[in-house]
């Protein structure tokens, strides 16, 4: 529910971690799915009411799908190119490919009648991926790059536009350590390579990327690229769009090879334009990366504040001064008391305070020096060690928070995430402003809401806050949380906030997207969409809105 030692890593290392397919109507492995601890359940009711437990969702064999529109002369083009066995229009994969993992696409999934891509096509390598997009853009059918499926902004929806067909373009195929430079610490890799699978791959020769987004263990490389992801290690290593050197792209008019030297002043950056283009330019197919040795030691510690206030000032003073955790992040009293709930301490549960999380890694020496500087500055700035054990709770348990989503949502409590950023000095008044927006529409549609709130990744200047939201809902989940959602996009824009962070922009923010960058802005990625695809038939609606889509963040 709440997102996101001294030994050396080991067995437990993300990189040595494996994950069976993905759940198609939830979040992971269906074997680790989990039953709501019972303080939890226990606390719920008091928080949020009582709320009617759902109707069972349909099994996978029960949802109906309109036939698929892909004719016979375009099938038998695009398996031409991947070949007959990676093309199919069977029921089961193209309702695998029918969105993403946010909140709304989990409750559209639970019905019996879905929208899905006509067929799921599975290029081999940048070639096929290359003439898939070319015949696509001749013959008028949408594209929607697929990954690892953990979009939560509707980044995957299968929106045809103005076309009669769409297709999921699955690009798990295109995986492995390409090349390695040790000498630079560069590593080329294919853009489908899931997270675990790259710290395993690199892991072998010594190296590790050290990009652990909650989402890590299905994402691919492609998609933190796509989405500009910021993982939890991001205090450390940074964000994932600052560890690309180099990417490899394919539009519907051509291809690309970016990113030359580490630093270039021969014009704009065309790699950054890339970087956070969801698949609306083109199909990233390979990504260079910065890389770095396994580090030799891992140091862990907890920390608790007076309140949300304190620790955000020390949070603040540690990423000013520059002290070096590769994890830093701070929940506040609501969630604070909710993590404690989960494990059961329901009486600390409802007491004050905030916590936090540090974790450094590296070198010995380097290691405990970091973990001295930065427990004085936290100390200095009224924080008091919690130890250790808490923190290396969550470095175990941090990928599993979106199975508690699941086992509220099968209770009938609606769970929702949502981020933004901004500066330290506007940080406190938007994170009001948020939770007022969230527990105001909420409460003006009669149900009672929960929000938490931590701290996620630090920068000099300000901060990203994570969001998680509960809410005792009576009516149809998704109906009641249209408006709510709206209302949150509206704030966090009028607040100063960026609206996402790290989760990208896709089809929900798109038409709030125009009050971020303006006019010009848009007409700037319009243009470059023009340009790369003039046919409009890269994943239509996702990044730039257009129609209804535009006129919902006009207001």
């Amino acid at each position: 529910m709440v997102d996101e030692d001294g030994t050396a890593p080991s067995a437990t290392t993300p990189g040595d971690e494996t994950s069976a397919p993905m759940r198609w109507n939830g979040w992971g492995d269906p074997a680790k799915a989990k039953e709501l601890p019972l303080a939890v359940r226990t606390l719920l009711p008091m928080l949020l009411g009582r709320t009617p437990k759902p109707a069972p969702a349909a099994a996978l064999d029960e949802v109906a799908l309109a036939p698929s529109r892909l004719g016979d002369d375009d099938r038998a083009a695009l398996a031409a190119i991947v070949g007959d066995p990676h093309l199919t229009v069977d029921a089961e994969a193209r309702v695998r490919h029918a969105g993403g993992k946010s909140t709304p696409d989990l409750l559209r999934r639970r019905a019996q009648h879905q929208d899905a891509p006509d067929a799921v096509v599975s290029p081999a390598d940048h070639a096929q991926v290359l003439a898939v997009l070319r015949l696509a853009s001749e013959r008028g059918i949408a594209v929607v790059p697929f990954g690892g499926g953990t979009s939560v902004v509707g980044g995957l929806d299968p929106e045809r536009g103005t076309h009669d067909e769409v297709i999921a373009l699955d690009l798990r195929r295109l995986t492995g350590l390409v090349s390695l430079d040790e000498t630079s610490g560069e590593a080329v890799l294919g853009a489908g390579t899931t997270g675990p699978e790259a710290e395993r791959l690199l892991g072998a020769h010594g190296f590790e990327l050290g990009h652990f987004p909650q989402s890590f263990r299905y994402a691919t490389l492609g998609g933190f690229a796509a989405a500009r992801s910021s993982g939890q290690n991001s205090a450390g290593n940074g964000r994932f769009d600052a560890m690309v050197t180099g990417l490899r792209v394919a539009t519907p008019t051509g291809e690309l090879e970016l990113g030359r030297a580490p630093g270039s002043a021969a014009g704009p950056d065309l790699l950054r334009l890339f970087l956070g283009s969801e698949g609306a330019f083109g199909v990233i197919t390979e990504v260079r990366l910065r890389v770095h040795p396994v580090p030799a030691v891992r140091l862990a510690e907890a920390w608790t504040f007076p309140d949300f206030a304190t620790g955000a000032a020390a949070l603040r003073r540690v990423a000013q001064l520059g002290t070096g955790p590769t994890v830093i992040r701070l929940s506040d009293e609501a969630e604070t008391g909710v993590s404690l709930a989960q494990v059961g301490r329901i009486g600390k549960a409802l007491a004050k305070g905030a916590s936090a999380i540090t974790v450094f890694e590296g070198d010995a020496e380097l290691a405990a020096d970091r973990h001295a500087r930065t427990a004085q500055v936290l100390r200095e700035a009224g924080g008091t060690s919690a130890g250790p054990a808490a923190a290396e709770e969550w470095v175990h348990g941090r990928f599993n928070a979106p199975y508690l989503r699941d086992a509220l949502l099968d209770h009938g409590v609606f769970c929702e995430t949502l981020e933004t950023a901004t500066t330290w000095s506007n940080l406190e008044r938007l994170k009001r402003e948020v939770t007022a927006a969230i527990s105001d529409g909420f409460t003006a549609r009669g149900a009672k809401s929960l929000v938490l709130c931590h701290v996620s990744h630090v920068y000099p200047t300000g901060a990203a806050l994570y969001f998680t939201i509960l809410a005792g809902v009576k009516g149809e989940q998704l109906t009641e949380w249209e408006p709510v959602k709206a209302a949150v996009n509206d704030a966090i824009i009028a607040g100063g906030g960026t609206i996402s962070h790290h989760h990208g922009v896709g089809r929900d923010h798109a038409p709030w997207l125009e009050r971020e960058i303006g006019p010009v802005g848009v007409r700037l990625l319009r243009a470059v969409k023009a340009e790369l695809d003039p046919a409009g038939v890269m994943n239509p609606g996702a990044l730039v809105a257009t129609g209804e889509r535009s006129e919902a963040g006009s207001r």
